[in-house]
């Protein structure tokens, strides 16, 4: 037997092919396809969690504005109420600054009018003084006479007028 000879080295190969075809098929084969089945299993649960976490990413990124927009809208609520509060305060404090000078202006008008009644109280009494401390002068001057006292004495007396 010659294993160079073309038709046995054909039947040899052959034969060697398929033996080492069916060792593959039975030893080699499964735990290849297994393998690679669990690769290929590994890469879609990848994929799957890859877009999973892409999904959960985008709702996070969702809540977060929305949760960032209702800090903005309850931020801006505060600062609307805090002016108003604000406006409030100035308003009412404008108001007591109003009433409390109204009281002051009218306190300092009574106080003037008094002032005044006293100051128009006090010349009248000066000018009452002086009329007095002028007529006793003038009086004194032309009375010195007795006929002229008695002539004003006349006219003073026709003057009084009885009912």
């Amino acid at each position: 037997m010659n294993f160079f000879h073309p038709e046995t080295l054909i039947f040899w190969t052959t034969l060697f092919f398929l033996l080492f075809f069916f060792l593959f098929l039975k030893f080699a084969w499964k735990p290849i396809l297994k393998t690679i089945n669990e690769r290929e299993k590994s890469i879609e649960d990848a994929l799957a969690e890859a877009d999973k976490a892409k999904k959960e990413m985008a709702q996070l990124k969702a809540d977060n504005q929305k949760i960032l927009n209702e800090a903005r809208a309850e931020r801006d609520q505060m600062l609307k109420e805090a002016k108003e509060l604000k406006n409030q305060i100035v308003n009412k404090a404008k108001e007591e600054a109003q009433v409390e000078a109204g009281k002051e202006i009218e306190k300092a008008k009574a106080l003037i009018q008094s002032e005044k009644q006293a100051a128009v109280k006090d010349l009248k009494n000066q000018v009452s003084a002086f009329s007095l401390d002028i007529a006793k002068k003038v009086l004194k001057d032309e009375l010195k006479d007795p006929q002229t006292q008695m002539k004003h004495i006349e006219t003073l007396v026709s003057d009084i007028k009885l009912n």
